[in-house]
């Protein structure tokens, strides 16, 4: 299922290299899960943080599945 990584980083004025920087990981990954590719738990753990957001929150981000 489709993700909304870019949806919110976007609508916080954040570029891909921002996000990766503030979540630990790479510019690279942070494109390939924007573009639909899965990711372990723990990764979309340090998204949500890198995107200032609760882990409560994980289903706005990732529905389905996270």
């Amino acid at each position: 299922m489709k993700n909304n990584v870019k949806k919110f980083r976007e609508s916080f004025l954040m570029s891909k290299a921002e996000l990766a920087r503030k979540a630990g990981v790479s510019p690279l990954t942070i494109s390939r899960i924007e573009d639909g590719c899965d990711c372990r738990v723990e990764t979309k753990r340090k998204i949500l943080l890198g995107l200032g957001m609760k882990l409560t929150e994980r289903e706005k981000v990732f529905p389905g599945g996270g």
